[in-house]
Parts: C-alpha cells; structure tokens; sequence
C-alpha cells in the first residue's frame, strides 16, 4: 500500500496518508491511456470543417478548350480537383466524431493515470485548501510552498469559489472536482495537487 506525505499550505509536512493499493498501487496500462485520451480529444472535436466537391464548386459547366489541336492537356471542366480553384478530392464534411469506449476501459485508465502520478511523485496530498477571500498572489504562493511547478492541477472533493476565482489567472494551473476528474487533465498537468478529502472521496468512487 503506498504511502505519500500530507502537507499543510505552507510546505510542511503534517501527516502520513495510505492510498488504496486498487487504484494508487496498480499495474499502470499504457494502453488503456492512450485509448481514453484518444477518445476525450476525439469527443472534444467540434467536426465543423468543410470543403467543396466538384459538383458543389461554381461554374465548371462549359469545357475549358476544344479536346484536340492546341497542344495542352485535355480538359473537361475547370471544377476539376487538379485546377486551383477546383473541388476538393474526399473533401472533409461535417462529422460527429464522438464514439464510446467500454466503462471498465475508462476505470483502467483513471487508476493507471492516478498510480502514474503516484510512481513519477508527481502527487501532492494537501490536508485541506480554503481561502479566506479570492487572492491570486496567495494562491501563487501555495503553489510555490508545495513546489507544484509551472502547471498543476488542483483537485477537490467539493465546490469552493474562493479557490477557483483564486487560480484562474495563474497560467498553467486548473481546478477540477472529483466529479468532472478525467485521464487527459492528469496527465496533461506537471504535478497533481488534491486535498485529503478528495483522495478519500476517490477511493470510494473507484473502489
């Protein structure tokens, strides 16, 4: 069962925290990752692109010179894919690209992308994260106590404006509750700072 410091918000050290060995302490499945990344960025695509066909291009209608005797290449109609200003040869067209991956797949990831964290010490296990008033400057300086880095993910077990209004403007860090947690946000971010609270809340989730 691993174990991880618990640290106050000034850097310290408070406490020792066991994390469940069926999701901190697992075989991390490289595959599993790279299939729920895929499908999050996939999902994310809005597949609002497009092209014109031949057939959509305007004019086109009358041959562009007589087939014989010139001496240049036959030609039928200027919407041809080869001329610039032609149709698009497999034009892409708006799509939905969104698709389903199986739920134990996405369980796999989430506890290979917890226990990744865990293996790289890239996890931060703070005791608990409230602030008296919105405050950019004390947020930085948490940060920096923690050495969370230049890009890290703050994690909660619950809402707290306070929070959220204090680390939006700091470049590279983002907030996520337990709920909206999802395999790209961990592993997109240097470091993996959460509050006991939402570690246990993880495990009753994942369990």
């Amino acid at each position: 069962m691993p174990k991880v410091p618990v640290y106050n918000l000034s850097g310290e050290k408070v406490s020792e925290m066991e994390l469940a060995d069926g999701i901190f302490g697992i075989e991390v499945n490289e595959h599993a990752l790279y299939a729920v990344v895929k499908n999050q960025l996939a999902n994310k695509r809005q597949g609002t692109q497009s092209a014109k066909l031949r057939s959509e291009v305007r004019g086109g209608g009358r041959k562009p010179w007589r087939q014989k005797g010139t001496g240049r290449a036959r030609h039928g109609s200027t919407n041809s894919p080869i001329w610039v200003g032609g149709g698009i040869t497999f034009a892409p067209k708006p799509r939905d690209y969104r698709y389903k991956l199986p739920k134990k797949l996405r369980r796999l990831a989430m506890k290979s992308a917890l226990t990744s964290k865990v293996n790289q010490e890239e996890l931060i296990v703070i005791e608990n994260l409230t602030l008296q008033e919105a405050k950019t400057k004390e947020m930085a300086n948490i940060l920096k106590n923690l050495n969370a880095g230049k890009k890290a993910l703050i994690v909660m077990d619950q809402k707290d404006e306070m929070v959220i209004r204090s680390a939006r403007n700091i470049p590279g860090v983002e907030t996520r509750l337990v709920n909206t947690l999802n395999v790209y946000d961990i592993l997109k971010f240097d470091k993996f700072v959460i509050t006991k609270n939402a570690v246990e809340k993880v495990e009753e989730v994942y369990a």
